[in-house]
């Protein structure tokens, strides 16, 4: 039996990124749903609004799901009582130390699992006693690990460190993607511009859009003395690059970023002045699909690329 489909008693060893802005209990429960793990993003939800997202979900989905927490925020302790108070049994932490938290939520009887972007932090994680981990290569959208290690690369180097169950994430939207990540050694996947790119997500749909137009190469991480992040190349990002070319301090960066610029971008669609997070992969997203035949077509390409390999001659 597959680790991670086991350790989450779900159908599919496919996560659903908590992505802000995107990962609303629509797409967490359609995912739920549709055999995989689905995840709320708590990052960009006041804990009053997360509270009515968990309630709505699970009234949703009678399926397992999760919520993703990222640690920088300064209300953390708030979301965590709130995660324990409506008896979430899956939250996956990131952006901090996982030793924080884990052994309160452990305590409580959740299952725990941390975002890591190298080797080092896999080890500390599983040190924390978390159940698994996400390595994300630096394809992925959104923030990233300052080390730029592509998935290719981290997943083995992961692997081979590390015990407990392993999910790969950053460039993956296909069958072939998923079974790509497990050679090197991931029990199961996380996808989350393919899933922002869904019928169910909450973003705005010019950010769906765009996703499906963004071509090779549209897309570049930034903003690396704040905190490393991928982002669509549109006037923000150009405004960015043009500062850049002034050498400017950390607090101008920070001013010109100023606030609610993902919201503008991905939320409320404004694809101009918006800060607009997405993976490397979506070249590979040509449409905007339901989550169950996002699901659907990954199984079966999975299938077609599993049976493939076995021909391979040489």
């Amino acid at each position: 039996m597959n680790k991670i489909t086991q350790l989450f008693n779900i159908k599919y060893p496919i996560i659903q990124g908590g992505m802000i802005w995107n990962s609303g209990y629509k797409l967490a429960s359609a995912v739920s749903n549709a055999g995989g793990l689905g995840l709320i993003g708590a990052g960009s939800m006041y804990p009053e609004v997360l509270r009515e997202h968990i309630q709505k979900c699970k009234k949703a989905t009678n399926k397992p799901f999760g919520v993703n927490i990222p640690m920088l925020y300064p209300n953390i302790e708030e979301i965590m009582n709130i995660v324990v108070e409506e008896g979430v049994t899956i939250v996956f932490t990131s952006a901090g130390n996982p030793k924080t938290w884990t052994s309160f939520l452990k305590e409580k009887g959740i299952t725990v699992v941390h975002v890591v972007s190298s080797s080092i932090f896999a080890l500390k994680a599983q040190q924390a006693g978390v159940d698994a981990v996400v390595a994300e290569g630096f394809e992925a959208g959104g923030h990233n690990g300052r080390e730029e290690t592509t998935t290719l690369t981290l997943i083995p180097m992961v692997k081979e460190k590390i015990k407990i169950p392993l999910i790969a994430a950053g460039g993956i939207a296909t069958g072939r993607g998923m079974l790509a990540a497990m050679i090197l050694g991931a029990d199961g996947v996380q996808l989350g511009s393919r899933f922002a790119a869904s019928v169910e997500s909450s973003a705005h749909n010019n950010f769906k859009e765009l996703i499906v137009n963004t071509k090779e190469g549209g897309t570049q991480l930034t903003l690396k003395e704040l905190a490393p992040v991928r982002l669509v190349k549109n006037k923000f990002f150009d405004d960015v690059q043009a500062l850049y070319e002034k050498c400017p301090s950390k607090e101008d960066l920070v001013q010109l970023l100023g606030r609610a610029r993902a919201k503008k971008g991905m939320f409320e669609g404004d694809l101009e002045e918006g800060e607009l997070e997405i993976g490397q992969i979506s070249g590979l997203i040509h449409e905007i699909l339901p989550v169950d035949k996002i699901i659907q077509e990954m199984m079966s390409d999975f299938e077609t690329a599993q049976k493939e390999k076995t021909s391979f001659e040489f």
